[in-house]
């Protein structure tokens, strides 16, 4: 099949009506099937598609226009293996529907429980951008803040009620307010396409709060938008918004596998049309990503389908780049995770991927997957060997040599690569927070109903002494500061930074460290907390110290006088510039020898007030206990 004609399939009014379109190669028969409301049961109106040479259905349906629901069914061969089946009984969503106007649900308070399948929207395409462009932001001036649409704006006070936990609410004047003053460049999305919540979650009166149940890689979540039926208006408004701003948009998106499960799971769309999943040497699916399937990237259709998926969002949507969930899956061969699959040099070559920021999650859900530092160039990849050498540095467990390596932007792991292509993070969503970090020992997830089985048990954080909340004012102090270095640590290393929505408040979700499933205030940002710690300003401040130091081109040691493992410093070097980055995790100050030069002492993560930067040092430098320091020659 010539990839331009999956660039037809949809459903696309025309006149007199509304053209549909889908891409079932193994079917006999499809059945296009209109719904009056979102609500009704039955189909108003029932169509046969045409099939042509290569596998694409089509029929006009007179008098649709924008705003009908409709589903399809699919009839094919069956071989008596449920995961070949193709089964007509099932109102399936249209995979390539630009808007969702019904989510499957189940229906769980009835003798027989069942579940009612997702419907399509038939949308507009058109969108007023208001001559808005794309902004440019230099690779080295990156800073990524990763949020969630909702919870993001649920508990803000200047968001109007209506607009809290939308996409209009991400982008109102309050919001983009504080993320422009903050400093960040780029906002990371966690997934808004549209998702399905597991039937277990339900049963336990949760949903798939985070959205990695991808239900719909073409159409934006319909639960985020503030009025029925224009999510996909409401995304590119808020796109739109940002874009003014100046702010880059990052979708975190999941083409690993689907919600549809594993061979048990319901069919509510792709599976239903063909084959779309890997298979064991059985016929059975392998699981990648440790949700039941996985999609099948040696399939040449599946990699069309992604980047038809992935090109509708960079020009439809006009979204600047991609950050994705479990990459190792899109590259994986039979030895595991492969940089040279056909995936990433098709995406490479795309006219219109080919310019977009690409960020990988370096891993799956197997040990064969984990493809940290073998990404292709210009690949980002999100840096955990940053995470955990950080954290364990400053709990007083880790190697100063390794964390000394991260300052300096991981070049024991990325070779020959570009400056920013590590994403050095202290937090992200899928964990403790910065401030959790330095509160729990434990992880507390009880509130998710799995006995506190879940999350990871190697968190490397530290209670300091006390777990949990306290109000005693040395403890607070030193929490405080604790997450005053985590937070430095990723923001002056080498690199591209990320920040997690909150952090820049103290945001807490005690002690959970895996809210996957808590859309309530333990996952939502708090913006009225009396104590914050640390504060938007001090963030803002080392952001903006970050941003005055110029690309390094080399690094070096700066030895301490003594062995100390609980010490370290490197000098960056920028043409004719020097900056020193000093850290001292031990319980005792000890003292570095700069190298000659008259240096001004620019940070000092025990100055919580942020007004030391105006003190000039000499070459013999004494850092105090527990303190991060930097200083520019």
């Amino acid at each position: 099949m010539k990839s331009e004609r999956l660039e037809q399939l949809g459903a696309v009014p025309v006149d007199g009506g509304v053209r549909f379109r889908v891409f079932a190669p193994d079917a006999d028969e499809v059945s296009l099937h209109l719904f009056p409301t979102a609500f009704s049961s039955r189909a108003s109106r029932r169509l046969e598609l045409v099939r042509d040479p290569d596998g694409i259905w089509t029929v006009v349906a007179e008098g649709a226009r924008v705003g009908d629901l409709y589903g399809y069914t699919v009839q094919g061969p069956r071989d008596g293996r449920p995961h070949e089946r193709m089964d007509p009984s099932h109102i399936l969503l249209d995979p390539w529907a630009i808007e969702v106007g019904r989510l499957p649900h189940w229906e769980l308070d009835v003798d027989s429980p069942f579940l009612v399948g997702a419907l399509g929207r038939v949308a507009d395409r058109r969108f007023d951008w208001q001559g808005v462009e794309k902004p440019v932001v230099p690779p080295s001036r990156r800073v990524v803040y990763e949020a969630h649409v909702k919870g993001m704006t649920m508990l803000h006070p200047d968001v109007p009620e209506p607009l809290r936990g939308t996409y209009l609410g991400l982008c109102h004047p309050s919001v983009v307010r504080h993320l422009v003053d903050l400093g960040v460049t780029t906002v990371e999305l966690l997934p808004v396409h549209a998702h399905m919540d597991d039937r277990f979650l339900i049963e336990r009166g949760l949903t798939n709060y985070w959205g990695y149940s991808t239900l719909s890689w073409f159409a934006p979540h319909p639960a985020y938008a503030s009025r029925p039926g224009h999510a996909f208006d409401e995304f590119r408004t808020m796109v739109r918004e940002l874009h003014r701003a100046g702010l880059e948009v990052v979708l975190d998106v999941v083409y690993n596998h689907s919600c549809e499960g594993g061979i048990d799971g319901p069919d509510v769309s792709l599976r239903g049309f063909g084959k779309w999943y890997l298979r064991d040497e059985h016929g059975g699916f392998r699981d990648l990503a440790g949700c039941g399937n996985s999609l099948d990237f040696s399939d040449r259709n599946v990699r069309r389908f992604v980047l038809q998926s992935l090109r509708h969002w960079a020009e439809q949507g006009r979204v600047d780049g991609f950050r994705f969930d479990l990459a190792s899956v899109h590259g994986r061969g039979e030895r595991g995770f492969d940089p040279t699959s056909p995936f990433f040099s098709e995406m490479a070559r795309d006219p219109v991927l080919g310019s977009t920021l690409r960020i990988a999650e370096p891993w799956d859900a197997t040990r064969e997957g984990y493809g940290l530092g073998r990404y292709p160039s210009p690949w980002l990849e999100w840096n955990d060997r940053f995470r955990d050498d950080t954290r364990l540095f400053w709990k007083g467990q880790g190697s100063a040599r390794a964390f000394g390596l991260r300052l300096a932007g991981s070049p024991d792991i990325f070779v020959d690569r570009p400056h920013g292509t590590p994403v050095n993070y202290a937090a992200c969503h899928d964990g403790f927070t910065a401030r959790d970090l330095a509160t729990w020992t434990s992880k507390r997830n009880e509130a998710n109903g799995e006995d506190n089985r879940d999350g990871s048990d190697w968190n490397h954080s530290d209670d300091l002494g006390q777990e949990g909340d306290s109000m005693e004012p040395q403890l607070l102090e030193r929490r405080a500061r604790r997450v005053r270095n985590l937070l430095a640590s990723a923001v002056f290393a080498q690199g591209t930074p990320m920040i997690l929505s909150g952090d820049e408040l103290g945001r807490t979700q005690s002690g959970n460290n895996n809210a996957y499933c808590q859309d309530n205030a333990i996952s939502w940002v708090r913006w009225e907390d009396p104590d914050p710690w640390p504060d938007p300003a001090w963030v803002g401040r080392i952001l903006s110290l970050r941003a005055e130091f110029p690309v390094p081109g080399s690094w070096e040691w700066i030895a301490a006088p003594q062995e100390h493992d609980q010490a370290v410093g490197v000098l960056l070097r920028a043409g004719d510039r020097m900056r020193a980055i000093v850290a001292n995790a031990s319980a005792q100050a000890c003292s570095f020898r700069l190298p000659p030069g008259a240096w001004r002492l620019r940070f000092d993560s025990g100055a919580q007030n942020g007004d030391e930067d105006l003190r000039w040092g000499d070459l013999h430098l004494v850092v105090e206990a527990s303190t991060l320091l930097v200083l520019d020659a």
